[in-house]
């Protein structure tokens, strides 16, 4: 019955994809907290620019673990999606974590029909099918495989239709679809391998809530929607 449902839903996404950044029209901002051990120590905000065909997505981030009063884990960046339509043609960001620089820069290669990426985790080309691994869209949830948003690698994912739930969020409902979204290599390291709990908002299709655990508990959670 599960494998039955997970066929519906990929075919209702694959009929909607090509309206992809249809979906986000009226957005302008996302604005999600990010929680550790249910304690807020950051933010995740994305903001919407638009000019004709062209959709620019920045995402700003910002979080910090304290041990005793101490910062023992501290990350800050910001990136840029341009979408033309409803393609992905270029993607740009920087990253320090513990004051350690990472980068990504992407571009669309016409020539090939790939992308070009140079990061600090990988540099290659990769297919047109991978996903930016952001929080904002739903096409996450029905790609094969995501680039990360920080460094570039690239990683095969499987998403899993749990169910349908009715969760609260800051005082506010939501009727929401909950997906798994899990590594395809399960010979990764622990701290390497995708493993996140994913509720999508089937009224915005805006992601209002992501788990996951990594030395602690850690929650990305709708702040705000404009």
């Amino acid at each position: 019955m599960k494998k039955f449902i997970i066929v519906l839903f990929l075919v209702f996404f694959s009929s909607v994809s090509q309206g992809h950044m249809a979906h986000y029209k009226k957005i302008n901002k996302i604005e999600m907290e990010i929680l550790r051990n249910n304690e807020v120590i950051g933010y995740n905000n994305y903001l919407f620019n638009r000019k004709g065909d062209t959709t620019i997505v920045n995402n700003q981030f910002k979080f910090e673990v304290k041990l005793l009063g101490a910062t023992v884990f501290k990350v800050e960046g910001y990136g840029e999606e341009t979408y033309l339509k409803d393609n992905l043609i270029s993607y740009q960001s920087k990253t320090l974590q513990n004051k350690k620089e990472k980068f990504v820069n992407l571009n669309l290669n016409k020539k090939i029909e790939k992308f070009d990426i140079k990061g600090s985790s990988y540099t290659g080309v990769a297919s047109l099918k991978n996903i930016i691994g952001n929080w904002w869209s739903h096409k996450i949830l029905q790609a094969e495989s995501q680039i990360s948003p920080i460094s570039g690698s690239i990683k095969e994912q499987i998403v899993t239709f749990i169910g349908k739930e009715n969760i609260s969020i800051n005082g506010k409902q939501y009727e929401t679809d909950h997906f798994k979204l899990t590594s395809k290599d399960m010979s990764l390291p622990e701290d390497k391998k995708l493993n996140f709990d994913i509720w999508l908002d089937k009224k915005t299709s805006v992601i209002v809530k992501v788990t996951y655990k990594r030395m602690g508990n850690w929650e990305y959670r709708l702040k705000n929607l404009e």
